[in-house]
């Protein structure tokens, strides 16, 4: 058995490690650093960066680098050795100086920018962030770092986080002040992610172009079996996977990762590991890692990790549940209702400052889910639609419809839950069922963000969570600062908010048609794809929210934009490639070749005389049909990728056309390709079919 707590956290430079590293003042000196933002001084940085490298050297790391999160939606490192000339007589020694932990310089032109930097402008900067801990991967010391370019514009998904995480600290700070709470000084947003994930056979992934290259199955029919039999969801872990999962676990805890809970998901070979909660900056740090190492150790184990949102059709796809929440650091969780929650004004507060954010910025809330990637997924059985609503539960929504109709509320009573087995134990049961079908529901202390793909950094979506309620809780503290009647003003402004946000408030089943109807009743929009939904990003209203809290100026805005629907045409189009590719070599040679075969044997049998040919003549004449159609269509995806429009410009407007183009036409005559190509699946003999099929990809691990 391991020691899992002297395992945990074993290759992180920590506090405990700090405390045994640094000399008290140098310590005390980093700790105001990372808990007031104070500036850090060279001496005081050299110090830092000494103890580091004896640390991470006697860890046996050899190299350092800085750690960051460009606009690629992974992470990015340059390794660089401790070692320096010692003299002229070829010796070195090992040193690691606090202008080399402070700051990095990487090719900034070289990652996607927006626009912010042209080829020739290369210079960009990495910069220690000191609230995050330094640890060591594959050994190397990672020092996690934000990235910005040589003019101060953000290029990274970390800057615009921390940026976000102060912007709503300043405002909750001031409400909180308006309650007479004097005593904290910091307010956290804390996020728990829990990642879905698919696991197969290494062996059949490198049999499978479309995997390779798109990270999805872009061919593929249906099997005999999928996930109708709901057997798979937390049934017995197979010992491979089992085998993998031990390992991604202990690999995580060196990294003081908190890896907690692991299942079965619902479809076959579909995975989840959550993590517990930690400050949300950490938790995307946190997040990152695991993703990386999910694949790295997948690999070590013959498997291939698919961290893609929709790798198969017919079964559910993966996501990304962002369970999301707002703390001080004196312990007190802003959105835990209490016992009476009709009773606590604060909680209300700030429960209908989250309401009213999420029904004004629904668009930013959809865009932070957005991706070529994830339309596959969104709105399917696993998934919720693209129309943005809250689930609150029975008793809150009881609640504010009694603040709103100025009748009191008594609250429910708690009975024990009945299950007619007199022997198992009793215990009190919740007040409020759970929401599966909704994309942000409330889940007794927290928000549960359900919509994002499981590939995506949750720095994004925590980025506009963040950053829409601090507006929200902007205009509260405007409108509550200086009120004579503090109590009257606290209570009306909940009634008036709630009666002008219980819109986005939906606790039914959001999978429904119904519900789609009500929301355009309602006047919620529904941004299907992430063209519809890229636009709201650059709009005045969002860029007004941005610049207001110094989270986006209006250049990285753009810059963003451009990325994010750059990327959607990029990732359309290298699909379109390769379906085209696959069904040149691999599809219609192996069409020719079962045709060739039926040929043979409908011949051999004329030729004999007497034998039956129906068999044969009906198999080749559906074969041939199909076989002329797959041609049809592959012609059809030929011209649309020869006719997708090149970038020239660089103009906005030309860049959505080039969206538009991909969602209209690339995807159509994919998606018409694909049919023909899944039918003939079904008619041509296995030994000929030239890819694993789904039911070869999905039963391999044993």
């Amino acid at each position: 058995m391991k020691d899992i707590a002297n395992l945990f956290g074993s290759m992180v430079f920590n506090d405990a490690v700090m405390q045994a590293y640094l000399p008290k003042s140098v310590y005390s000196a980093l700790k105001e650093t990372i808990s007031q933002g104070k500036n850090l001084g060279l001496d005081i940085a050299n110090e830092v960066a000494n103890a580091m490298k004896e640390w991470a050297v006697g860890k046996g790391a050899t190299h350092y680098t800085h750690w960051f999160q460009p606009m690629t939606g992974t992470t990015a490192e340059k390794h660089d050795s401790f070692i320096s000339p010692a003299g002229l007589d070829g010796r070195v020694i090992l040193e690691f100086s606090g202008k080399e932990l402070i700051r990095g310089e990487p090719d900034a032109s070289s990652f996607p920018s927006g626009g912010l930097r042209a080829t020739f402008e290369a210079r960009g900067y990495t910069v220690w962030d000191t609230t995050s801990y330094a640890f060591i991967k594959d050994g190397t010391l990672c020092i996690p770092t934000a990235f910005c370019s040589y003019s101060g514009e953000a290029l990274d998904m970390k800057t615009p986080l921390l940026r976000s995480m102060e912007a709503i600290e300043k405002q909750a700070l001031r409400i909180l002040k308006l309650f007479g709470n004097t005593s904290a000084k910091r307010v956290f947003t804390t996020a728990g992610p829990e990642q879905e994930y698919f696991l197969i056979d290494k062996e059949i992934f490198l049999q499978r172009p479309d995997l390779i290259y798109t990270g999805r199955t872009l061919f593929g029919a249906r099997p005999p079996k999928g996930q109708e039999l709901e057997d798979h969801y937390f049934g017995c872990i197979k010992p491979r996977i089992s085998a993998f999962m031990k390992e991604l676990d202990e690999e995580l805890w060196k990294l003081g990762v908190y890896a907690k809970t692991k299942h079965n998901e619902t479809a076959p070979a579909q995975h989840e590991l959550a993590l517990v909660f930690s400050t949300v900056n950490i938790a995307t740090d946190h997040n990152q890692l695991t993703m990386e190492l999910m694949k790295t150790i997948a690999n070590k184990h013959g498997l291939a990790c698919l961290l893609h949102e929709k790798p198969f059709a017919g079964v559910s796809g993966s996501g990304k549940h962002n369970n999301w929440s707002i703390s001080t650091d004196t312990g007190i969780n802003l959105l835990e209702p209490g016992e009476t929650p009709h009773d606590n004004a604060q909680f209300l507060l700030f429960l209908v400052t989250v309401i009213k954010a999420a029904d004004e910025y629904q668009d930013l809330m959809r865009i932070s889910a957005a991706s070529a990637a994830n339309d596959h997924r969104l709105g399917a059985n696993e998934a919720p639609p693209a129309i943005i609503s809250m689930f609150i539960g029975d008793e809150l929504m009881e609640i504010f419809e009694a603040i709103e109709s100025g009748k009191s509320y008594k609250g429910k009573e708690k009975h024990p839950m009945e299950i007619g087995v007199t022997v198992l134990p009793h215990f009190p049961k919740d007040l409020t069922d759970r929401n599966r079908t909704s994309p942000f529901a409330f889940t007794g202390n927290k928000f549960e963000f359900r919509m994002l793909g499981s590939s995506f950094s949750i720095a994004g979506p925590n980025i506009i969570l963040n950053t829409i309620i601090a507006e929200a809780l902007r205009q509260f503290a405007d409108t509550l600062t200086n009120s004579k009647t503090f109590t009257a003003d606290l209570a009306a402004l909940i009634k008036k908010t709630f009666s002008e946000h219980k819109r986005i408030i939906f606790n039914g089943n959001n999978y429904s048609k119904e519900w789609i109807e009500e929301a355009e009743k309602r006047g919620l929009s529904n941004l299907k794809t992430t063209v519809d939904a890229l636009p709201e990003l650059i709009s005045k209203k969002s860029i007004d929210l941005f610049s207001r809290h110094n989270v986006f100026t209006e250049m990285e805005l753009n810059s963003r934009y451009e990325i994010l629907l750059d990327a959607y045409c990029k990732t359309l189009y290298i699909e379109a490639l390769t379906m085209i590719d696959m069904t040149k070599g691999k599809i219609i040679p192996a069409c020719f070749d079962y045709q060739s075969e039926l040929i043979d044997l409908f011949r051999q049998k004329k030729a004999y005389g007497g034998f039956d040919v129906s068999l044969e003549e009906h198999f080749l004449k559906n074969i041939t049909l199909l076989s002329a159609n797959l041609l049809k269509k592959l012609t059809a995806l030929e011209k649309a990728a020869a006719e997708f429009p090149e970038q020239r410009s660089g103009e906005q407007q030309e860049i959505l056309l080039r969206g538009l183009f991909c969602r209209d036409r690339i995807i159509t005559a994919m998606t018409e390709l694909r049919l023909t190509a899944d039918e003939l699946e079904m008619l041509v003999a296995g030994k000929h079919w030239p890819i694993p099929t789904y039911a070869e990809i999905l039963y391999s691990v044993i």
